[in-house]
């Protein structure tokens, strides 16, 4: 029986897919639930499971674009599977060219070798002498005009001889032209759209982590082992700061609908993570009502899924606000772009020890610079400005603003 395999819909909204990698032959054999294909689509990329077990015939390549509901493979269901050991029975006559090895020793004691030594010489070619110099030079034969008999580049001309300014003469110049799977170029589509559909800007602040460090520092190891593993990390603390920087700000959780205002009455935070396939962003559900520990497994849930490339269109589809931390690769300052259809995204950078003035004095801090970029049409300087300072407020402040003024409960302690 052939059974015809069909591209299966990643989500509601996706129409066709990309095959971007094969991970079987044409004519293998391939067992049930084996994983046979990766296709991109414009949101994720998502593993081609076999359907049944069979030899099975490719129907695209890599690289084409399928519909949804395209047959892309077939499986001979009734095809018996390969004896493992058939291949075994060739190796013997890979022996056999050892035997006449001993015929190659004959070239090298052929007498035509003399001629070849005049070729050395032809147009163009260096002397031994010449090729010397030039080479200590890192000068290319191609570029020096010889003056010896027939053409030839005489130690002289290699003396005389002199780099072109500008033109390379040593080490590799290739290049390599690859086509960007289609989440890639869905990924730029939306950033190229974001910088060119919004009226985009930036204000940036800078925050004191010293509270948060003092809290992590003195809590980190019994919310460990109270919550089976789980650290306690910056996310949480910025995730609470900005759903609370949300509700007193509500402009910055709203979004451009034609020409409507949409406003959410919750928190769904984009939270940006790495993947293998590049940047992913799931979406931590109603996160202004979970607690440091709850945004803590969340986060690290779908980090996880995202590295094993499991994450899911569900998982990214939706977001009221983006945070983004490019402080992990070190970034110290960045302008993030907004996640389109969402008015405002915060950058969070690495974290440095600066000077600072603290009641007069010069202070040693923790310090990091945070950026909000939003989208101008929507919210204005008052609401965006007055946004990034509560989430400052709230991360130099956090026992009393994020944690009711009791940091062991607040974290389940």
């Amino acid at each position: 029986m052939i059974l015809e395999m069909k591209v299966p819909s990643p989500g509601e909204s996706i129409k066709e897919v990309e095959i971007a990698t094969w991970l079987v032959k044409d004519g293998d054999y391939v067992e049930k639930d084996q994983a046979i294909a990766e296709v991109d689509s414009d949101k994720a990329t998502l593993e081609l499971p076999a359907e049944a077990s069979g030899i099975i015939t490719l129907k695209a390549e890599e690289g084409d674009a399928v519909a949804v509901g395209a047959v892309v493979c077939l499986i001979d269901t009734g095809a018996a599977k390969p004896a493992g050991d058939a291949p075994a029975a060739e190796a013997p006559k890979a022996e056999t060219p050892k035997a006449e090895a001993p015929k190659a020793e004959v070239k090298t004691e052929a007498p035509k070798a003399a001629p070849a030594a005049a070729t050395t010489y032809a147009s163009g070619t260096p002397s031994p002498a010449a090729r010397k110099i030039l080479d200590e030079k890192n000068i290319a034969p191609t570029t020096v005009s010889g003056t010896g008999k027939d053409g030839r580049i005489t130690k002289e001309d290699a003396l005389n001889a002199v780099p072109s300014m500008g033109t390379p003469t040593g080490g590799n110049r290739g290049s390599e032209r690859t086509k960007l799977s289609m989440l890639r170029r869905k990924v730029a589509e939306r950033l190229v759209a974001a910088k060119n559909e919004t009226a985009m800007l930036t204000t940036f602040n800078e925050v004191n982590m010293t509270p948060i460090n003092l809290i992590r520092n003195e809590y980190k190891d019994a919310f460990k082992a109270k919550h089976g593993g789980l650290g306690l990390g910056f996310m949480s603390f910025f995730t609470k700061a900005v759903t609370r920087a949300l509700q007193l700000y509500p402009d910055v959780n709203s979004m451009m609908d034609g020409d409507y205002k949409v406003a959410y009455d919750f928190a769904d935070i984009s939270i940006a993570v790495s993947g293998p396939k590049g940047l992913m962003v799931p979406v931590v559900r109603n996160a202004e009502n979970l607690t440091f520990r709850g945004i803590e497994a969340e986060i690290k849930r779908l980090a996880l899924r995202a590295r094993d490339g499991q994450i899911t269109v569900d998982d990214m589809t939706g977001g009221t606000f983006t945070i983004t931390n490019g402080g992990v690769f070190g970034s110290m300052l960045s302008t993030p772009i907004i996640n389109p259809p969402q008015s405002g995204i915060l950058g969070m950078h690495n974290i440095i020890e600066r000077p600072i003035a603290v009641n007069g004095k010069v202070e040693i801090h923790p310090m990091m610079y945070v950026a909000l970029s939003y989208d101008h049409r929507i919210i204005d300087g008052r609401e965006s400005v007055g946004f990034l300072v509560a989430v400052k407020e709230a991360l130099e402040n956090p026992v009393e603003l994020l944690m009711n003024g009791d940091a062991k409960k607040a974290l389940e302690l």
